[in-house]
């Protein structure tokens, strides 16, 4: 008679996955995950990989509050609830962009301010003055319509959001240099088709010497990207009907951010990875098993990247190396 197969448990099928994985890593990295898997596969089954960072949060205002507020959108007519998937899915990176930001003052650029959530923060929870740009594939200018229920309120705020359009990637910015203290660029890097390093040539341009940048952008090592290769899933974005902006064209590490930063002249302050809505990986199949894995790296597996620099020195000449391909061999400047 056959015997019945073998049970193999969650926990063993970590260990094989952990032990292969030690066996082709350099000692030191054999090391920290041994000692990180250790620990996991010690504690309740599945471990733990991900620390949510706080969210900040407006004086007088709860979370729940601020939620109420953003689901109660409309930009340019459009009937309420019309945002409430783009809400749902990045509340939590409004917040914490805003929070990078709340307590300065000064002239601030906001570049892809539209639908103006974090616009609406940094008007009322800052003392910043704010200039907004954005594209919809011509120049000139746009005046759009907003409106929200405030806290407490029956009747709905209205305001004009008066925008700059141009294409940050191939256009100079309608701006004199050093014009201005503090400028957000979020959510857009990843929709650079050619050279992002024009676009950040312009930022740096624009700030005043000790400037504030802000940049967020999907974290393409988020754990949930991770558990998504490990099932032999594609992670790339899907191809848009609204054109070759309409899709996430390149995503970046942690790492890379920190690198392209450096080489546009800027000096990161503060960095950290977190997520725009709650998430639950630990409902993923190969959650327990690929968790004594990543444990280690803990506080880069959020959805989104979000960084503080400050423009500290003018950008270098050339295209990094880790980044470009395929330009002429004297735009290349070996960078790594």
């Amino acid at each position: 008679m056959q015997s019945p197969p073998k049970k193999v448990s969650m926990r063993s099928k970590a260990r094989h996955i952990v032990g292969t994985g030690l066996r082709s890593s350099p000692a030191p990295v054999q090391d920290a995950l041994k000692r990180g898997s250790k620990r996991v596969l010690q504690a309740l089954d599945p471990p733990l990989v991900w620390q949510v960072p706080e969210v900040p949060l407006p004086d007088g205002l709860s979370l729940a509050e601020v939620e109420k507020v953003f689901y109660s959108w409309s930009v340019n007519g459009e009937p309420v609830g019309h945002m409430d998937g783009y809400v749902g899915d990045s509340k939590l990176r409004f917040l914490h962009t805003w929070g990078l930001v709340r307590n300065e003052s000064g002239s601030c650029l906001e570049l892809g301010g539209n639908p103006y959530f974090t616009t609406w923060l940094l008007d009322n929870y800052s003392d910043l003055e704010l200039t907004l740009a954005n594209y919809y594939g011509e120049r000139g200018e746009a005046r759009e319509t907003v409106s929200w229920l405030p806290k407490g309120a029956t009747a709905r705020t209205e305001t004009d959001r008066i925008s700059s359009l141009f294409n940050v990637e191939e256009d100079e910015f309608p701006y004199a240099d050093d014009t201005f203290d503090v400028l957000l660029f979020c959510e857009m890097l990843e929709h650079m088709l050619m050279n992002p390093m024009a676009t950040l040539r312009q930022i740096h341009r624009v700030l005043k010497p000790d400037g504030i940048l802000v940049l967020t952008t999907p974290n393409v090592a988020r754990l949930e990207n991770v558990l998504q290769l490990m099932r032999g899933a594609n992670i790339c974005d899907m191809y848009s009907g609204f054109g070759p902006y309409g899709r996430h064209n390149r995503e970046y590490t942690l790492h890379e951010l920190h690198r392209l930063l450096e080489f546009a002249g800027f000096e990161v302050e503060t960095s950290m990875t977190a997520d725009g809505h709650p998430a639950n990986a630990t409902k993923s199949e190969l959650y327990g098993a690929t968790a004594p894995l990543i444990e280690a790296r803990q506080p880069d597996l959020g959805q989104y990247m979000f960084v503080r620099a400050r423009a500290a020195r003018p950008p270098r000449e050339g295209l990094p190396s880790f980044l470009y391909r395929s330009w002429p061999p004297d735009k290349i400047v070996e960078f790594e």
